[in-house]
């Protein structure tokens, strides 16, 4: 179980961090208010270390040097952007610090030009989740999965036709920025896989069932009138629709290996038991699913997914990918450009 302090004023919550924040939930969401709604761009210089890792399924990014003149951009494009913290599921981690998964609901309008092309004035709901290894009160390590075929079609463009326009503004196949995979990745300072919470190694173990191809976990171990919350903003509720989402995921690739991570669990507050994992299938495109007629393209696919349990198992998921990452990945293989 992961321990929740209370603090006063002069009393940090953990050694090495500001009193100002009572506790890691605090010290997350308040960051990152900071940082976006309250303007504060520059604490990005104090937030993030200097060699922070940021993993996102988009690229593999060292260092803070270009993280303000990409918030920068981010709130020209979309300057009335909110992101609203709707849990951070943590646990303590080694030499006073802490890992996070922070689930944020986003709202923005689309009102300037930027990355997703000339303004539309188009209305955005999207979901981001992070898992951020945090200590002496700088964020050092990251792994961030933005549901980016949202905000595509929600901008009403074809999530494959956008890819494609993607490469192309990047400089074409063989300059563009590379989707991430294991093999450009750099060892940051975290290197746990989160906790030992039965919350978190129950959601693991289900997750691992439904990738073994046992769907009938759903069943057994969520509540028949589960809310799904997924990728490409997709909510529904029932057993049904959880069954259909994550099938057609591993239809597509169902000779790819699945590896969890990071597992934590928590269940000592409010909210009640919970847990988060992140994980990865890597492997071919060699099956019908969600991404179409089989390519046989080697992809790497990163996902960040959280549970809320009730008295009748898992009550509430959430979980993302990144479609457009993946999409870029069987357009380089494939030439589909």
């Amino acid at each position: 179980m992961t321990e929740t302090k209370q603090t006063t004023a002069n009393t940090p919550f953990k050694p090495g961090f500001d009193p100002r924040w009572c506790d890691a939930p605090d010290y997350i969401l308040g960051c990152t208010k900071d940082i976006w709604e309250d303007r504060g761009i520059h604490t990005l210089n104090h937030y993030y270390s200097d060699t922070i890792h940021v993993r996102s399924p988009a690229s593999m990014v060292i260092g803070n040097a270009g993280v303000i003149p990409a918030t920068m951009a981010t709130l020209s494009e979309f300057p009335n952007r909110q992101l609203y913290g709707e849990d951070v599921i943590w646990c303590d981690a080694p030499n006073d610090a802490l890992l996070s998964s922070h689930r944020l609901l986003c709202t923005a309008t689309h009102e300037g030009a930027g990355m997703y092309g000339n303004p539309t004035g188009r209305n955005l709901s999207y979901r981001i989740i992070a898992n951020c290894h945090a200590q002496a009160n700088q964020i050092d390590d990251e792994w961030l999965v933005r549901d980016q075929s949202a905000i595509v079609e929600q901008m009403g463009q074809d999530i494959v036709d956008w890819t494609r326009d993607l490469i192309s503004r990047e400089g074409g196949p063989d300059a563009c920025v590379r989707p991430f995979t294991p093999a450009i990745d750099s060892q940051g300072p975290y290197t746990g896989h989160g906790n030992d919470n039965p919350w978190g190694a129950q959601y693991a173990e289900h997750l691992t069932a439904l990738m073994q191809a046992d769907f009938g976990t759903v069943t057994r171990n969520m509540d028949r009138a589960v809310e799904g919350h997924y990728w490409r903003h997709s909510d529904g509720h029932g057993t049904p629709f959880v069954d259909k989402t994550w099938m057609g995921l591993r239809a597509a690739f169902p000779s790819a290996k699945f590896d969890v991570m990071h597992v934590i669990g928590m269940d000592n507050d409010l909210i009640g038991p919970r847990a988060s994992v992140l994980f990865s299938l890597s492997g071919r495109h060699d099956g019908w699913g969600t991404f179409g007629r089989p390519t046989g393209a080697d992809v790497f696919i990163m996902g960040l997914a959280q549970a809320e349990f009730g008295p009748r198992g898992i009550r509430r998921e959430y979980a993302l990918i990144d479609e457009t990452a993946i999409w870029k990945q069987i357009l380089l293989a494939t030439g589909a450009l």
